[in-house]
């Protein structure tokens, strides 16, 4: 049982509940409270309510979780936020990871109906940063799961019109839309070296056809120089035959017919006199 029922009004039950719910207010939101103690919804709130008071089990759950002890969540309210004013939430309740993850968590849930007109298949197209001064196409995929908007993006480093080499990188992210621009955070799955954030410019049209911006990620070449490059996304819809635009993912020439003209002016930095790429140099 994890709950005990009371019996009758005291001023330890009214500091418990004031208590609990100023412990909580450290926490994004009551859901992840409850997520990470693994209590129901539903009955904790009638904990935080006052309706009712958790046995001896479940407080001492609660008590690990917050980093108090037991007597110390029925101290008067005052001392108790004071308390917590001087010895926070400890680390092993809420880490930095965890609290770090718990803010994404956060940004997702406000991001998720912005993101909503974005959702579908796209090509994706920047200068290779594995072979320089050629383009390369992708498959992405922007697709929301309960609370939050995610992507998964396809390379193959193989020339059209080339037999396959093999040669994948599958990168794993998660979307977000903060003030009017669109973030792409993900990492390389299958060799996990790597991470790349891309920035998006919005679209203001009621049918999204292309997304500018710029992608951030490491270079293939030894010494692994962090690169910065345009990018495009070409919107190719919600249902699409995957194999089909996988065959016409890989490397091209900047003078492609494959590669669209408007793609192509988009993506090239040297017309503004640079090079492929932005690149990071060490000392």
């Amino acid at each position: 049982m994890g709950m005990a029922t009371k019996s009758g009004g005291t001023g330890e039950d009214d500091d418990f509940s004031r208590n609990l719910r100023h412990a909580c207010s450290y926490f994004p939101s009551i859901a992840l409270v409850c997520r990470k103690l693994g209590v129901n919804r539903p009955q904790f709130n009638k904990y935080l309510s006052g309706a009712s008071h958790p046995s001896a089990h479940t407080l001492q759950r609660i008590c690990d979780f917050f980093g108090v002890e037991p007597h110390e969540m029925v101290l008067p309210h005052a001392r108790f936020a004071q308390l917590l004013s001087v010895r926070p939430v400890r680390a092993s309740a809420a880490p930095p990871g965890r609290e770090y993850i718990a803010h994404l968590d956060r940004l997702q849930r406000q991001s998720r109906g912005a993101l909503d007109k974005y959702l579908g298949f796209y090509f994706e197209y920047y200068y290779s940063m594995a072979f320089p001064g050629n383009v390369l196409r992708s498959l992405f995929y922007l697709y929301p799961y309960e609370d939050g908007v995610y992507y998964r993006r396809i390379e193959r480093l193989t020339f059209l019109g080339r037999r396959a080499s093999g040669y994948r990188c599958r990168y794993l992210g998660i979307g977000l839309h903060l003030n009017e621009r669109i973030f792409l955070l993900d990492y390389e799955a299958l060799t996990g070296n790597e991470l790349t954030e891309t920035i998006l410019f919005p679209t203001y049209k009621s049918r999204v056809s292309y997304l500018t911006g710029i992608k951030i990620g490491v270079s293939a070449a030894d010494r692994r120089e962090p690169a910065c490059a345009r990018v495009v996304l070409e919107s190719l819809g919600h249902a699409i035959d995957v194999r089909s635009a996988l065959r016409l993912c890989g490397l091209l020439r900047p003078d492609s017919e494959s590669l669209p003209a408007e793609v192509a002016q988009r993506i090239d930095n040297r017309r503004l006199g640079g090079d492929y790429h932005f690149l990071g140099f060490p000392f």
